[in-house]
């Protein structure tokens, strides 16, 4: 997501006869789609599969402090599941902090060959449709999360979903389309900004809804394109409201898994990156 803020102030995826040439044309394809495109198992051997991570902060491992981690956050910890079956699969992590959907298919956030990381990742798939086994997306937080602070929040979620949603079917079709065989999965998310129960608990309730929403539209516009969807709202627990020692379930998870109730920073930590993770392995299964 990359979009925190302080409480405070509200809410701070050979032929046999060509292997020489697939050989050659690997080599090629590699130049296409950057320099930071990661190389081949030791050996020269091509890989037997590529994980090709899209989205936004949240899938570039992004923690306060730390930075950017593209080859961990949950990415990486999806990765070592592939390499059971797989074991020289490897990773292109093409995720951008604060990408919304819009700078996802337009560009205009993080720079990019191609323009864009949608056409970014199409010239990937499409040197690697094949090979590619799977494809993760990460989309949509930055797009909502502004209508937090409007007059009008719930108007301002409406026209914003309705972006969201046009936004990720374009996206995930040509997606599918540049490598039909790959597995996709989109994360959905959990809500940060239930740490606001401690400060300003109209607003996480009203959070609640708006993550709901959010969530609900992602789901459907992945399973339009045969997708599958994470349930990382279930692995962060954002709908039960039980109370442990005076605190909601949900609230008490959002301090535990993310940066929110000590840094006002809502990335995930190691143990939230871990969850969401779990979350994608579970459709791999």
């Amino acid at each position: 997501m990359r979009q925190a803020f302080a409480m405070n102030r509200v809410f701070k995826g050979l032929a046999l006869p060509a292997i020489a040439l697939a050989t050659v044309l690997l080599t090629l394809f590699a130049g296409s789609v950057g320099a930071n495109a990661q190389t081949a198992a030791s050996g020269g051997s091509p890989p037997a599969g590529w994980y090709l991570a899209l989205g936004d902060s949240v899938a570039t491992g992004y923690q306060p402090g730390l930075g950017d981690d593209p080859q961990g956050g949950y990415v990486g910890r999806v990765l070592p599941f592939l390499r059971t079956s797989a074991p020289r699969t490897q990773l292109r992590n093409l995720a951008c902090d604060g990408e919304t959907s819009i700078t996802f298919v337009s560009g205009g956030k993080c720079s990019y060959e191609q323009g864009s990381q949608l056409a970014q990742a199409q010239v990937f798939l499409r040197a690697h449709s094949s090979a590619t086994r799977l494809v993760s997306l990460t989309s949509g937080g930055n797009d909502l999360t502004p209508c937090l602070t409007k007059a009008d929040p719930v108007t301002c979620a409406q026209a914003a979903l309705g972006t969201l949603a046009a936004n990720l079917q374009q996206s995930l079709a040509r997606v599918h389309a540049a490598a039909p065989g790959a597995k996709i999965v989109v994360t959905i998310y959990y809500d940060p900004f239930l740490a606001l129960w401690f400060t300003n608990p109209d607003l996480a309730t009203l959070s609640t809804t708006l993550q709901g929403a959010l969530n609900d539209t992602i789901a459907s516009v992945t399973s339009g394109i045969g997708g599958a969807t994470a349930d990382v709202a279930a692995g962060f627990k954002s709908t039960d409201t039980t109370l442990i020692d005076g605190m909601p379930t949900n609230v008490a998870a959002i301090c535990q898994l993310t940066w929110m109730c000590t840094k006002n920073d809502d990335h995930p930590n190691d143990a939230g990156y871990a969850v969401i993770a779990t979350t994608v392995i579970a459709k791999l299964a």
